[in-house]
């Protein structure tokens, strides 16, 4: 691993703390390898960007996919897995997954989750796209997410972990041998600090969620902008698969101008039989797979797109009227309140629906313990790629991805604190002014980022799109990079600066990728090159930052990754 010793430009940290770990973001992966670092004995910081239950988890509403229900077994939720993800999942990546799964559901089960049950106590179980059996556990009939997130925080603060809320993290620390030492962070006025500070640690958790604010309509909050990959691309980690941008199917349509987070319609909703059909009530996804509207989300998305472009229209629609006023009020009341907050009553009329991007299969490269390139900084969650979801994420895999490599990742560091190897190394971090600093973009070159990817890097993609967009990009980057280095001008640190130079970074990286996979796979659709070559590109694009801010990238030899140190 070789560092680009490249920081954010923002002022030096005015205080700092000690931990044996720091966890930066607050979603199930976060909050799971907090709690578990800490029952080991580890002294555990946790930082999170807005409030503790803010993040992406709380707004996940199918559920957790798991082999729990009667007939169903870890090898069938594999096969499912392996299919969707186009035969790019590293299987044992995915072994792990569906056979430490269980047992993961239940330890959350035992930290405080409610699940919906039957009158009988058993956990409810539903389908959703790509899925042979029903193995989907929800929680407030839609709301399942919001349920794991309370559990959680609920835990955190009984156990009472020491959490800095409202605090953007910069950079990562590193010693002279360039191994982790904590990261920089800017506290946003409120809770204990105030300003750029620091927390010094030998290990750091990356559990920052996605970067779906890349484009412009998202399922994602607004607080997924990437900084967690960004952060670990400055630091000199590898990054791989942010090409597999999964755009969930039916999203909310409020209009073609509509911007920044958009109501979810949960796969749920077709696992439960509704429709998705065209105007004129034309069921377009029938003959196109074999489970038709449950098919795996990147074959539905496409299906949309392609029945839009044949008529012209600017959405689809998802019709559940069949379920009744009684269903949609006791199995997703949260999705009703949602469009009929829009003016939209699901139970009388269908819901115009259409693809927006909503989960990111790639991240920092990880491996099986959740480590990543650069020794001591660990990743989980959506920031991460352990190889699970390959070129299409399975419906519902996310929170079980993030729930066991999370506990993989505790697993590691407890037992590096039990042997000493942890506590014997106090970080000296190299300081920052040792360290050139990254040019900012002012806050609204966010807005131009965002419609460069929408329009060059979107479900539709093709090599004059992508050179569009990365030139875009590239112009972007280089005059921010001159006014640095010839006039000593950059845009004031902030928030925003911060937050729209991160998403430029990412973007780079995601059309580059993009670019130089001529073929279309899972969620990476090339209009130019429609057909899956295995020959040629079952392989993973593995990008990282050179000390000039150029990037490299480099292709794996299998589908498989091979190891992180």
């Amino acid at each position: 691993m070789t560092s680009t010793g490249i920081r954010l430009h923002a002022p030096a940290p005015g205080w700092s703390i000690t931990a044996d770990v720091v966890v930066v973001g607050s979603g199930v992966a976060g909050l799971t390898a907090a709690l578990r670092c800490e029952a080991a004995g580890l002294t555990t910081v946790v930082v999170t960007k807005a409030r503790l239950d803010d993040g992406s988890t709380r707004w996940a509403q199918g559920g957790v996919a798991a082999a729990l229900g009667e007939g169903d077994t870890p090898e069938q939720h594999l096969d499912d897995t392996l299919v969707a993800g186009a035969g790019l999942c590293d299987e044992d990546a995915v072994r792990l997954l569906v056979t430490e799964g269980p047992g993961a559901v239940r330890r959350l089960i035992s930290t405080g989750a409610r699940f919906d049950t039957d009158d009988a106590g058993t956990i409810q179980l539903t389908r959703e796209g790509g899925h042979h059996r029903r193995r989907i556990a929800h929680a407030g009939g839609d709301a399942t997410g919001a349920e794991i997130s309370r559990a959680l925080v609920d835990a955190v603060r009984a156990r009472g972990l020491r959490t800095i809320e409202n605090a953007l993290v910069l950079d990562l620390l590193t010693d002279a041998e360039g191994r982790t030492a904590g990261v920089t962070l800017h506290v946003m006025g409120e809770g204990q600090h105030d300003g750029v500070g620091a927390v010094h640690a030998p290990a750091v958790v990356l559990a920052t969620g996605g970067m779906g604010q890349v484009f412009s309509a998202t399922t994602n909050p607004a607080v997924s902008t990437g900084d967690g990959v960004a952060l670990a691309l400055r630091a000199g980690a590898e990054v791989s698969d942010l090409e597999f941008v999964q755009f969930h199917p039916t999203v909310l349509f409020l209009g073609p101008d509509a911007e920044g987070q958009q109501p979810l319609v949960s796969e749920a909703v077709r696992g439960e039989g509704a429709h998705l059909v065209d105007a004129d009530g034309t069921r377009f996804m029938v003959g196109q797979h074999e489970l038709a509207e449950l098919a795996p989300r990147d074959i539905v998305a496409k299906g949309i797109t392609r029945r839009m472009q044949e008529t012209g229209a600017e959405h689809m629609y998802l019709d559940g009227r069949h379920f009744g006023a009684e269903m949609w009020e006791r199995r997703f009341p949260t999705i009703l309140a949602a469009c009929r907050a829009h003016g939209i009553d699901p139970v009388t009329e269908p819901v115009p629906v259409a693809p927006a991007a909503h989960y990111a299969s790639g991240g920092v490269r990880t491996d099986d313990r959740g480590r990543t390139t650069v020794p001591g900084l660990y990743a989980c969650g959506e920031a991460a790629c352990t190889g699970v979801h390959g070129a299409n994420r399975l419906a519902s895999n996310s929170l079980l991805e993030g729930l066991v490599y999370a506990e993989r990742i505790a697993a590691d560091l407890a037992a590096a604190h039990a042997d000493g190897t942890l506590a014997a190394r106090v970080p000296a971090p190299v300081p920052d002014a040792e360290r050139p600093a990254h040019p900012l973009l002012a806050p609204e070159a966010r807005f131009a980022v965002q419609r460069i990817m929408t329009e060059g890097a979107g479900v539709l993609r093709s090599a004059d799109s992508l050179a569009r967009a990365a030139e875009r990009l590239e112009r972007l980057h280089t005059e921010a990079l001159e006014a640095l280095e010839t006039d000593g001008k950059t845009p004031e640190p902030g928030v925003d600066t911060w937050e729209a130079t991160n998403l430029l970074g990412i973007a780079r990286v995601l059309v580059a990728a993009a670019r130089l996979r001529e073929e279309t796979r899972g969620c990476h659709w090339r209009e130019d090159r429609p057909e899956r070559d295995d020959e040629n590109w079952r392989r993973h694009i593995v990008v990282t930052l050179r000390p000039d801010r150029s990037l490299a990238e480099r292709l794996t030899e299998t589908a498989d990754f091979p190891p992180t140190r």
